[in-house]
């Protein structure tokens, strides 16, 4: 496939957003191309196989009120199956492995206490944020001066608390508690819903997951948009012409439209070189607004075991690398085979590893929560997405203090025919597949009714 010489609108970057911009586009009657750099499709989606089953390296999970991404891949024909959540739930806490049944494990009843407190004060802070404009809620100044870390200390969080936090800010943001500002968790969190809804499995944001894994939904809109999409194309300049269009440079090839979509994350719009250059707090808002890390291992065995053991598979630890996981088996019911565990691991400590060395403390994570059958698997799998060498990161922006009220009005705010788009940019379950759709739409729609003045 070649990049084409002119077109309607340019979409940098295919992966949800910009797919679900460039399919609006189309079907609105306009001409597009969308340039990737990758060789595939998908951005921070992108599904593998382990002993034949079809595993999610990036985006996994979907839940309720994830309207736009659940109604564009019904309308694709993916179908999603639950979550396994039946049995008890482990924690690895100070050495020892307990169980527990709820969202929020029970390590003791001054512990439980204080979590429920912080709970409380984070979800009444967060009914005060404006998802639209983070930067008009009230004391938005203040919150976003300190860190998420900072915070729960000034709030007397007790060690337990925050450490159960910290899990919860490495899976969220791939980041640690004090890399990310107090404003931004807020308006995250308030943007899925509650902490509940985002961190639940059934009800909440992994309460299902793809059969045949998420790339697929990405797999099947570039189908459909055919020779529009071209691969092995990274965009590295975008010039505003007099004339109030635009050329894109691409893989030695310029390209007029009359406008282009930006759907990258925005610490790698800096990869592009604009002419003229963007106003001062676009330049200064990539440079402000970083990718987290975050990285995944996979192990498969003959059969579920932890299930005849009357666990659901999922647990918590508060040592690394593996500090959070999943059943992700295909089979829904009993234990029949394969089965499979996800497990998120500490970038810090796992990334720089050697492979062999990465999957044998893998397996010993496993281990220590599920005994040491974890050690014995048919097959094993991990993924670093820090150590990409194109758009390297995930799974989404871990916006550090003072961010958001210094440059965060310009995160998906037009300049002349350069309009934004990226889960970043979403208002409603921003870092999710559905954002990322939902900004698509959103950038869609706009660029549609410029060319339609």
């Amino acid at each position: 496939m070649s990049v084409p010489t002119s077109t309607d609108v340019v979409v940098v970057g295919a992966g949800f957003a910009g797919l679900s911009a460039a399919r609006a586009l189309v079907r609105s009657g306009h001409q597009v191309a969308v340039l990737e750099g990758r060789d595939r499709v998908g951005g921070r989606s992108s599904t593998a196989t382990i002993a034949g089953v079809p595993v999610d390296l990036g985006a996994t999970f979907v839940g309720p009120t994830q309207d736009a991404v659940l109604a564009l891949a019904a309308e694709l024909g993916c179908r999603t199956v639950p979550t396994y959540d039946r049995g008890k739930n482990l924690i690895r806490w100070h050495g020892r492995v307990r169980s527990y049944r709820s969202t929020i494990p029970r390590l003791s009843m001054m512990e439980l206490f204080d979590v429920s407190r912080i709970q409380w004060r984070f979800e009444r802070l967060c009914r005060l944020i404006r998802v639209d404009e983070p930067w008009n809620s009230p004391n938005a100044h203040k919150l976003d001066g300190r860190s998420l870390e900072g915070w729960l200390r000034s709030v007397d969080a007790s060690a337990s608390t925050r450490n159960l936090m910290a899990i919860m800010s490495r899976v969220t943001w791939g980041a640690e508690p004090d890399q990310v500002s107090m404003l931004h968790a807020a308006r995250y969190v308030k943007a899925a819903g509650g902490l509940d809804r985002m961190l639940d499995v059934r009800g909440g944001a992994q309460q299902d997951r793809f059969a045949e894994g998420t790339q697929q939904i990405a797999l099947r809109m570039t189908e459909e948009l055919g020779d529009r999409v071209v691969l092995g194309a990274p965009v590295d300049r975008i010039e505003r012409r007099p004339d109030g269009t635009v050329a894109v440079g691409s893989a030695g090839t310029v390209v007029h439209a009359q406008a282009v979509i930006v759907a990258v994350p925005p610490a790698h719009r800096s990869a592009i070189q604009f002419t003229p250059a963007l106003p001062e707090p676009y330049t200064e808002l990539a440079a402000s607004w970083p990718q987290g890390n975050l990285s995944k291992a996979y192990a498969a065995y003959e059969r579920p075991f932890w299930r005849a053991n009357g666990c659901s598979g999922e647990a918590l630890s508060d040592e690394g690398p593996v500090f959070i996981t999943f059943d992700v088996s295909p089979g829904d019911n009993g234990t029949a085979g394969p089965g499979i565990l996800l497990g998120f691991t500490d970038s810090r400590s796992f990334d720089r590893l050697p492979a062999e060395q990465r999957c044998a403390q893998a397996l010993s994570g496993f281990a220590a929560l599920f005994g040491d059958a974890a050690l014995q698997p048919i097959d094993y799998l991990d993924h670093c997405w820090g150590t990409e060498q194109f758009a390297p990161g995930g799974p989404t922006a871990a916006v550090p203090p003072g961010s958001w009220t210094q440059y965060g009005r310009w995160l998906r705010e037009p300049v002349d025919a350069i309009y934004w788009a990226g889960t970043e940019t979403a208002d409603k379950w921003t870092g999710f597949l559905d954002g990322a759709v939902r900004s698509g739409q959103r950038a869609a729609e706009q660029v549609a009714a410029r060319l339609t003045g």
